[in-house]
């Protein structure tokens, strides 16, 4: 990363809790949440981390993001429950909403949370890492606002409606964490603030011909749906499930506000003890499937890895060296301390 520096995780942490403590966020929610976004930069996803952290304070100075409520249940099954997040702090909804479904699993084999009227979850990865965490089988997924076009439109009317999967590997976890967009807005804005162009087509321009231009498609709202028209397809029903499961709002619902907030997501676990399964047999299968994957042949400068793998690697890296971080981005964080 140009112009960073690398910051220690305790004092990441430590920093990000002290200004939501500042900021009229409790204890637990300060922790949690300063926790979740430093854990975005330590596995080298700053897009949805430190980089979100000053955005996310406007949100909550604006009133869409309401740092004193806590979700309340609404209805209640052995094994799935249904909760009204009050838009409060969507990092810490989420979690909130994974641990109870890892609490259902843990006791019946599998657990469901299905959350409206909440808020952004920056970085989605978390929530499958923790279900893995935990020795589960994870799956959540959110609506967001409309900022991709349905496949041959020239508008948005779809969201990039992030989606996780996740599997427990020992210590570790093959996690898939992907928007419905070839790139998330976070990472276009990394590469459109650095003026660069993104390595693959990454949205349409005013033609509907394919451009590498992050401006442009951050602009426009014209990003490219990951396998095209299945892409689109996808995200129009990870949005009528989240929504359809929480009584929540719909992609479309949120478009209409003009600003995101009040969104519907879902989580799911499956507790691979509860239901017969040896973790010490998954990760047998698991080694074997990817010891497979790395044996491939490639092409000429290129590698094979798993989902998961290289924030693993970035993890251990970043713990021991430091995380590191945006230097104009930090002295801004640092700023509100004063």
């Amino acid at each position: 990363m140009e112009n960073s520096i690398r910051i220690p995780y305790r004092q990441l942490t430590a920093t990000l809790e002290e200004i939501l403590r500042k900021t009229g966020f409790d204890a637990e929610k300060a922790t949690v949440c300063a926790s979740l976004f430093a854990k975005a930069s330590l596995d080298g996803v700053a897009s949805h981390g430190l980089n979100r952290f000053p955005s996310f304070l406007e949100q909550v100075a604006k009133g869409h993001v309401k740092a004193d409520t806590i979700p309340v249940k609404e209805f209640s099954l052995p094994v799935m429950e249904r909760w009204d997040g009050r838009l409060g702090p969507g990092m810490y909804n989420a979690h909130f909403a994974m641990e109870r479904a890892i609490t259902m699993a843990a006791e019946n084999g599998l657990g469901s949370v299905a959350m409206n009227n909440t808020n952004h979850w920056m970085r989605a990865g978390n929530y499958g890492w923790q279900a893995a965490e935990s020795g589960c089988i994870g799956i959540c997924f959110t609506n967001t606002i409309p900022n991709m076009p349905a496949w041959g439109g020239s508008e948005p009317k779809l969201g990039n409606n992030p989606l996780v999967m996740a599997v427990p590997y020992g210590d570790e976890a093959v996690v898939l964490d992907m928007a419905m967009t070839q790139y998330s807005y976070g990472k276009m804005s990394i590469f459109g603030k650095e003026e660069k162009s993104m390595p693959h087509p990454a949205g349409f321009d005013s033609k509907g011909a394919l451009t590498k231009d992050p401006l442009y498609v951050l602009e426009k709202q014209l990003a490219l749906p990951i396998g095209l028209w299945k892409g689109a397809g996808l995200s129009l029903m990870l949005d009528l499930m989240a929504a359809g499961l929480s009584d929540g709002k719909t992609t479309r619902d949120i478009g209409q506000q003009g600003e995101e907030y009040g969104i519907s997501q879902f989580f799911l676990c499956f507790h691979m003890e509860k239901l017969g399964i040896d973790p010490l047999e998954l990760k047998n299968k698991v080694d074997g499937v990817l010891d497979d994957l790395k044996a491939s042949n490639v092409f000429e400068g290129m590698e094979v890895s798993y989902p998961g793998e290289k924030s693993f690697q970035r993890r251990k890296e970043n713990l021991a060296f430091g995380v590191p971080v945006a230097t104009d981005t930090w002295t801004e964080v640092l700023q509100m301390i004063k």
